[in-house]
């Protein structure tokens, strides 16, 4: 199964909407160029919304950290947005859950951004 990423605004946050596996190989790649292809337009604050997301293997969270990463040095925010609970697991085992902002309402999370 692909992994399919589409584009919104709200309210001057992008939000990206990812739907499938992020996985070594075409997932994690899809999301590297959509978060540099965002950075790269001005994007400085970027929601990843994981709802349809329903695995994340070992590269994928690589990916997360990168995204999370690259995004923070160009003075921009990223956060996560309504995850499973196989990811959310995930994200607690791995210790990352203490790492990313996690939101689980849409319009809270929009608002939570520094305007």
């Amino acid at each position: 199964m692909t992994m399919k990423t589409s584009t919104r605004q709200v309210d001057g946050v992008t939000i990206l909407d990812l739907s499938g596996r992020i996985t070594l190989g075409e997932g994690s790649v899809q999301l590297r160029d959509a978060v540099r292809d965002l950075i790269s337009k001005g994007s400085k604050r970027i929601l990843l919304n994981l709802a349809e997301v329903n695995y994340i293997d070992s590269s994928g969270i690589g990916e997360l950290v990168s995204a999370f990463t690259s995004v923070r040095n160009q003075g921009g925010e990223l956060k996560l947005l309504k995850l499973t609970k196989k990811v959310h697991d995930l994200l607690q085992i791995t210790k990352l859950y203490t790492v990313f902002d996690i939101k689980d309402d849409e319009a809270a999370a929009v608002a939570s951004f520094a305007k």
